[in-house]
Order: structure tokens, then C-alpha cells, then sequence
């Protein structure tokens, strides 16, 4: 992933902040010699004081064989992304029809070790983590590995975590433009709000400076 100086993440704490909003990505699994990656797509819970990952799969996934024979994997998270019209990017001073078009996102790629938890009790307190992430609200049993509902179905499932070794972060968001072509752009997401538009003008107005 190119990433330039203005698209970088000005700190860790804004790609930790966007990553904690962003829970659902695509993992990438080395495949066997001749054959392309493994991609699987899938909730995950990011944890930045351990520095790892939580996700969970069914049994049967081939990703399995996969980390068996290479454990090295790639966790991408992109969203907030919005398609920019020329006319939006357009230099001061001249013709509308001369801007270009491009694409606005934000992309955090997390290399990761991957470690395979198989262990009953083990296995039920990372799921029950992951629960509480994701409904905090509650309303379903505890994960107990040896309790129904869920014990007698943890066989089927196994859960991975991801050691994170390196992170990149993008956030493409017209930083290098000047100040007045940017205030356009984030105008015209506004004002055309469809999509995700929201979400890409929320991110670039967190990266520009206050009107003044």
C-alpha cells in the first residue's frame, strides 16, 4: 500500500481510534506454493494493550491448513471511502472540468503472527471477549466451556489471535491539496451525503484545521 507523507497517520492513536470503529476487515492467509492468498472476511476485536487481535472461525475453514503451513498473515480494515468528482479537486483559478477525479479511504493493514486457541476454557473466555465487544448491551448467556448453550458448540469453532508485528495506516483525505480546495471537497460530500459520505467527511474534517 503507497502510502505518502500526507496520507500518513499523524499517530498511532488516530489509526487505533478509527480501528476500534472499524471492526469488521479481511484477512489474508499466505496459500499453498502456486495457489493465490486465502482471504476470509470477518469480525475482529482489536486490543492495543496486548497489541493483538481476537476473531473466531468454524472449524471446517481451510484458513486453518493455511496458518498451519505459514502462520505470517495480513488483517486489512478499509472504509470510509468516497468517490471524489473532478470537478471538487479542481486547482484555484482553473476550469472545473480540469480536476481530477480520485477516491477518498482510510486503510489499516495490521501484520500479525497467528496463534490458534484450542483449549475448551481458553477458548470460551476469548469468545465471551468478543461478545461483550460486540453486544455490550448483553442479553445472551455466558460462553462456559462446559455449560450450555454454547459449551456443547465450542468443538465446532476455533478462535485466532492475531499477534500484531507492524501497522500501516492510510488516511487519504486531500491533505496535500491547499486548504480552500479541501473545504470544496468536504463540501460537496455534505451537501451530496449518499453512501458512506458521512463517514469519509467525518474523517477529513478530523484532519483539517478549524475555519477560520
Amino acid at each position: 500500500m503507497l502510502i505518502h507523507p500526507w496520507d500518513a497517520a499523524r499517530d498511532d492513536t488516530e489509526w487505533q481510534r478509527w480501528l476500534a470503529e472499524h471492526d469488521f476487515g479481511q484477512l489474508a492467509v499466505n496459500g499453498a506454493p502456486g495457489e493465490p492468498p486465502l482471504v476470509q472476511p470477518l469480525h475482529f476485536v482489536y486490543d492495543p494493550a496486548a497489541a493483538h487481535v481476537l476473531s473466531h472461525l468454524a472449524r471446517p475453514n481451510p484458513v486453518w491448513k493455511a496458518l498451519e503451513a505459514d502462520p505470517e498473515v495480513l488483517l486489512s480494515v478499509v472504509d470510509d471511502y468516497a468517490f471524489i468528482p473532478g470537478p471538487w479537486q479542481a486547482p484555484e483559478g482553473t476550469p472545473a472540468e480540469h480536476g481530477v477525479p480520485t477516491s477518498f479511504y482510510a486503510a489499516v493493514q495490521l501484520r500479525c503472527t497467528a496463534h490458534v486457541i484450542d483449549e475448551p476454557r481458553a477458548k470460551a473466555a476469548l469468545l465471551q471477549a468478543q461478545v461483550e465487544h460486540f453486544q455490550p448491551e448483553g442479553g445472551s448467556a455466558e460462553v462456559v466451556a462446559d455449560a450450555p448453550p454454547y459449551g456443547p458448540k465450542l468443538a465446532g469453532l476455533r478462535v485466532l489471535r492475531l499477534q500484531v508485528n507492524d501497522v500501516r495506516a492510510k488516511f487519504k483525505y486531500a491533505d496535500g491539496k491547499p486548504e480552500s480546495v479541501r473545504y470544496r471537497i468536504a463540501s460537496g460530500l455534505a451537501s451530496r451525503c449518499e453512501d458512506r459520505d458521512s463517514g469519509a467527511l467525518k474523517v477529513q474534517l478530523s484532519r483539517m484545521p478549524p475555519c477560520q
